[in-house]
Order: C-alpha cells, then structure tokens, then sequence
C-alpha cells in the first residue's frame, strides 16, 4: 500500500471477516478502514457489497481468500476496473487455490502471502512474501522493505527492514516441492469429512463455490450451538479452534466506526457459529475417524 501510493484519508475496502493484518495494515499505511460483508457460504467478500461502500475517496479493495478458498474474483476485478481501483489480493491461507483454473495471487495489482509455521508452505518463525506483475510496483516494494535503497548504502526513501531471513528462504525453498502433494491430501481429507460429516444433524460443510479450487488451510464447519460442540470436543480428546470468533467491524480497535450487526448480518452470523476442527497433509485415516465419531456422538446425545 505504501509502494501504490496510499495516503491519508485514503479508504480501502475490505472484508468483515478475517485476521485483523488485513484490516491493521490498512491503517498503518495511512487508510482508513471500510468494511464489506461477506458471502453466507463462503465467508470471502461479498462481490454484490462492494459498489455501495466507494466513495470519493476511495482507491483500492483488498479480498480476502478465506480458509484455502478464492473470493469471486470476477465481479470484484470488473468493480476495480469500472472505479479505476487498486486490487491487492490477500492470500495468506490459499496457497495454490486457483478460480476458474487460474492460481489466486495472479488477478490484482499484488498478492501477500504468508508462510507463518502453520500455514499450507510455512516457515520455522514468522516470513512472508509480496508478488506483482508490475515491474515498477516489485520495485518500489523491494525499495521499501529493504530500508529503502536496492543497493548497499543507497536510500532514496525511508523504508524499513522486511526482508525475508535466508534460512526461512532455505527452509521454505525445500517445503515448496510438497506443497502440491501435501494440497492433494488435505482435498482428500477433507472429501472424507464431507462425505462423513453431511449427513450428522445440525451440521454445515464447507461450501466450495462453482468454479473454486479450495486448499483447506482450514476446515471450517458452522453449527448453532458451537461452544457446546467445541467443550464436548475438546473433552473427547479433539482440539478445535474458533477463527475468527469477533468479525473485525465488533473489534474494539473499530469501535469508532460504530458498527451494527445489521451492517454485517453474514460476517455477525458466521462469527457465532465457525469452527475450525483438525485438518493437516498428516492427519491419519484413524484421527479423521476420531473426530468424525466424536462429532457424531454429540449430534446424537444433544439432539
């Protein structure tokens, strides 16, 4: 954002559901935050949202690829395109998600990603990565990042240290000749929680939308009674984890902004109800059937 030139007063809109990076670097970079609900289903931002939220002063749209699964892209670049908008793609937990067979990343101005340890292709601490099409654009961030020169001793603007450490580089460099294998198993398990899972009363399966290639960073189920689901789990021996449990609009550092569950009905919905349960390239076909049994035994004691 700072390599395109955000400033403040500058609006960005973005989804009420996700990691609160998404939102905060807004803010960082001198923005200001506008909230976009999201799709019931798929939790990504919703396309039909977006129009309303532009106004003067707004100059880009960050989607957000949720759980391993692409936003709509389509619709989202033809409403940049049509306000001459910047589009970053935030694509921190979809590595290799593709829409309509094309790889998420490539469709914006510029991409992040993360490799945070527990992510599909992640490191051993904290790494990350930007990518572009735009020469000029790669330019300016690589300046930036690195203290703001490409050459040692060179500073044509203020920057900061973001490099990546080399050992992460080296560490993630062997990781990346899995990672389409270890996207392959998690498809799978997930498949096997579907066909399992379906059919156990009161439940609700990831959605994949028409068209999606979805890498299951995580598998995120919805029920109406989630906390009690996720005692009962975690008493049968699985551990689950809630993401996210606050949309970013209730957050208190969004307070000022005033938000009504009314703004956001599918991000407030969905807050209530996501559950995250175990998913990983090296779960084993007993562990799926753990918590497969353990999922059903509470549909069936709790009516």
């Amino acid at each position: 954002m700072h390599a395109l030139g955000v400033s403040e007063g500058d609006e960005v809109i973005t989804t009420a559901h996700s990691w609160i990076a998404t939102s905060a670097m807004i803010t960082r970079a001198g923005g200001k935050v506008v909230f976009c609900d999201t799709d019931r289903d798929t939790f990504t931002i919703d396309p039909n949202a977006i129009e309303a939220k532009i106004t003067s002063r707004t100059v880009g749209i960050i989607p957000v690829h949720l759980y391993g699964q692409s936003a709509d892209m389509d619709p989202i670049l033809a409403i940049a395109r049509r306000h001459k908008l910047w589009l970053i793609e935030d694509c921190a937990q979809a590595h290799l998600a593709r829409y309509k067979g094309k790889l998420v990343g490539t469709f914006g101005d510029a991409a992040t990603f993360s490799f945070y340890p527990g992510k599909n292709l992640g490191a051993f601490g904290d790494a990350g990565a930007i990518i572009t099409q735009d020469e000029a654009l790669a330019r300016r961030m690589a300046m930036f990042a690195r203290h703001g020169g490409l050459v040692k001793g060179e500073h044509l603007i203020e920057g900061l240290n973001s490099r990546l450490d080399g050992l992460q580089a080296a560490i993630l460099s062997v990781k990346l000749k899995h990672l389409a294998g270890w996207t392959m198993r998690r498809r799978e398990v997930a498949r096997q929680y579907d066909a399992a899972l379906a059919k156990v009363a009161g439940m609700v399966v990831p959605a994949v939308a028409e068209g999606r290639e979805h890498v299951y960073h995580l598998y995120v189920i919805r029920h109406e009674r989630r906390q009690e689901l996720s005692a009962y789990l975690k008493n049968a021996g699985v551990q689950t984890v809630i993401n996210y449990p606050t949309a970013l609009p209730f957050l208190p550092p969004y307070a000022y902004l005033g938000s009504r569950e009314q703004d956001y009905p599918n991000a407030h919905r969905n807050q209530s109800r996501v559950l995250s349960l175990p998913m990983s390239a090296e779960i084993s076909a007993r562990q799926i059937g753990l918590v497969v049994d353990a999922v059903s035994s509470f549909a069936s004691t709790h009516g």
